[in-house]
């Protein structure tokens, strides 16, 4: 049996634009070619975010471009997408979203070794723009830290 392809798709301007706070791994519950077209890296989760309905965790503005090889039971490409998580994790989740300012954002799509379409979310709280610069000035201060080493 030949390994799944090592697919990982990444929110690069979550760690810039909000302080994480708690992560967790949760599935997720696709249809049809929606796993095939991730396993070609063709989807987006930058502008995605997650919310809570009826106890369950959705994600929205995820983006799954449609699998080329699809006929007319292609998917919708930016359709709301449930998350698998353990009822212990979601109410967790929920408390901890009645607090101001508080966001749950998707940061990382991968497949796990089994071949399971896996999302990593997070709970975060939106930086300032003091803050932003301070994480500018932190990759600066880094980089440059690197270059003399060579």
């Amino acid at each position: 049996m030949e390994k799944p392809a090592s697919i990982h798709i990444r929110n690069k301007r979550a760690s810039f634009e909000f302080h994480l706070l708690e992560s967790y791994t949760a599935g997720i519950v696709l249809s049809g070619t929606e796993i095939k077209s991730i396993r070609l890296g063709k989807a987006s989760i930058n502008e995605a975010y997650c919310f809570v309905f009826n106890h369950e965790i959705w994600v929205r503005n995820m983006d799954i471009s449609e699998y080329a090889q699809g006929n007319r039971f292609n998917h919708l490409s930016k359709r709301e997408r449930k998350l698998l998580l353990n009822k212990k994790e979601i109410k967790k989740i929920e408390s901890k979203l009645t607090d101001k300012g508080i966001t749950l954002i998707p940061l990382h799509l991968f497949m796990s070794e089994s071949g399971y379409a896996k999302i990593e979310i997070s709970l975060a709280k939106g930086k300032k723009l003091y803050d932003k610069r301070e994480s500018l000035k932190l990759k600066d201060t880094e980089r440059d830290l690197q270059r003399k080493l060579k």
